[in-house]
């Protein structure tokens, strides 16, 4: 298994792209590479881009939530970007997106990071 981050700014959000499998044996690059985003962006709200992610298990899900706590107890917050219909309705069904902006573009991840600024 393999899964690759990727850090980059567009329209002056901070974004973390991920690609591959989400999965017990990835969670910890996944770990390390959301809380060196999370600790290097304090106060802000971040993009985490999930669209090349092709699976993510329970054990994502709950990186990826520990991660927006983090980000809120340092007065910033995480916004997710998911346009695949199986991932997004797995957001959906886990009760995720009740706890996590998702949204279905960068474009929206950036309108809605530059709305709560």
């Amino acid at each position: 298994m393999e899964l690759d981050t990727r850090l980059s700014f567009l329209g002056g959000s901070a974004v973390l792209s991920v690609r591959g499998e989400i999965d017990l044996a990835t969670i910890p690059d996944l770990h390390n590479s959301l809380t060196r985003f999370v600790q290097g962006h304090l106060g802000q709200a971040l993009i985490v881009d999930l669209d090349g992610v092709y699976a993510c298990d329970d054990s994502g899900l709950g990186v990826l939530l520990g991660s927006a706590g983090r980000a809120r107890d340092g007065d910033g917050d995480i916004v997710v970007v998911c346009s695949d219909g199986h991932l997004r309705n797995r957001l959906s069904r886990t009760g995720f997106d009740r706890a996590v902006d998702v949204v279905s573009s960068i474009a929206d991840a950036i309108a809605h990071t530059a709305a709560g600024r």
